[in-house]
């Protein structure tokens, strides 16, 4: 639990800051004429869809706070058990090697997507719409790799009702997975509007939204990766010992 409270308090924080920043105590309607033209009145100058991107970023970081959490919380449990070697549900999982690929093939999709979005600031039309085209596909092989991974941990027995490792692997997985695929249905609109020949300017926001997303998928993948291959290190020490 204290890691929840603790990964929220960072979540709250930079949220409030952030939100302090953006000026959203302006009266822009006591004013006439642009936005721009009144500088001191205080008004927001970010778009909607970031400050929108933002909040949603800081809810989704809250939703894996709280599974990681509850996975930490679990695997203690079984951490303070004695003498019990099977230590009931929670036993070894092998983590796919696989996933080793997987995150290198998402950190080259959040690679490419961050090259699309400075090649967006330089309008270099061609090296924008490669970034995009390389990282979507990056981002679906990454999909199908975690579904290998499902299907091999499947096939050496460790099914999703097997034990609460299994359960937790699958949980943390998929609905990482789900936002990875949300993100590919953003991504495919914008590639949409590029192939449609829509100007960079107009792409340009478009683009730094889904970059700023996949980073932040980025970041929580490794987080997530990272903790199930030491809770399986952990608990595979411990049966041998």
């Amino acid at each position: 639990m204290s890691v929840t409270i603790f990964f929220l308090a960072i979540v709250g924080a930079i949220a409030g800051w952030w939100l302090s920043h953006q000026r959203l105590t302006a009266k822009p309607w006591l004013e006439a004429g642009a936005i721009d033209d009144f500088p001191a009145t205080g008004a927001s100058l970010q778009p909607a869809a970031k400050i929108g991107l933002g909040v949603f970023l800081a809810v989704v970081g809250s939703l894996f706070a709280l599974l990681i959490s509850a996975y930490l919380m679990r695997m203690n449990m079984a951490s303070m058990e004695q003498g019990d070697i099977n230590l009931g549900d929670w036993r070894p999982l092998p983590v796919p090697k696989l996933l080793w690929l997987n995150t290198g093939v998402l950190i080259a999709s959040s690679a490419a997507l961050q090259w699309a979005w400075v090649s967006a600031r330089r309008r270099e039309t061609g090296r924008l719409r490669a970034g995009l085209y390389l990282g979507g596909l990056c981002a679906l092989v990454f999909l199908g790799g975690q579904l290998l991974a499902w299907r091999q941990l499947s096939a050496a027995g460790y099914f999703l009702s097997a034990d609460a490792t299994a359960a937790f692997f699958y949980l943390l997985t998929g609905v990482h997975g789900l936002h990875v695929l949300g993100g590919l249905v953003a991504l495919g609109r914008t590639i949409t509007k590029s192939w449609r020949g829509i100007g960079v300017e107009k792409l340009r926001l478009s683009v730094q939204l889904c970059a700023i997303y996949w980073h932040f998928l980025l970041l929580v993948w490794i987080i997530l990766f990272g903790l199930l291959w030491l809770g399986a290190s952990n608990l595979l020490c411990r049966t041998v010992s």
